[in-house]
């Protein structure tokens, strides 16, 4: 919603594979309606029959590569390889591990969490991150730092 409402010109298709956050989208945007925002997918990276076909101009992925197994960035990678056109932007928002960059103690804590409830969960390196876009036709193209120790990453289709 709150990206919805601060980029009016962008049109968000927001998906999620599970019932209860789709159920929840679809009641803030009920509750709130935007021009700019379309009814929730069901979308399951580890799922290509439930992928779309049409193209995006960007693919947004905010704080799931680390809280699914790694198969579901695999699965993002190649289907952002799919639908995105030369140029097309994959923003990535999360924490990771990066090399010769500390490992702040919050999200060492976090990582260990993470992996107590799901043992295919954990931060994931940004160097493997990269690797597996690049399979996919995927360039890095840039970092920024972020709040509460969590970094972007931005590729583009090449």
């Amino acid at each position: 919603m709150a990206a919805a409402r601060a980029l009016p010109d962008i049109v968000w298709q927001p998906s999620d594979p599970s019932s209860e956050a789709l159920q929840s989208i679809e009641a803030w945007r009920t509750a709130d309606p935007l021009p700019n925002l379309r009814a929730p997918l069901r979308v399951d990276m580890t799922a290509p029959d439930t992928w779309p076909e049409q193209t995006y101009d960007a693919i947004a992925c905010i704080n799931m590569i680390h809280i699914s197994p790694w198969q579901a960035t695999e699965g993002l990678m190649a289907l952002a390889g799919q639908v995105l056109p030369v140029g097309g932007l994959l923003y990535l928002y999360g924490p990771y591990l990066e090399k010769d960059v500390p490992l702040a103690p919050s999200n060492a804590a976090f990582d260990e969490s993470l992996k107590s409830r799901n043992p295919a969960w954990g931060l994931r390196d940004s160097r493997d991150v990269s690797l597996e876009a690049k399979k996919h036709g995927l360039r890095f193209t840039r970092r920024v730092e972020m709040q509460a120790n969590n970094i972007s990453l931005m590729y583009r289709r090449f």
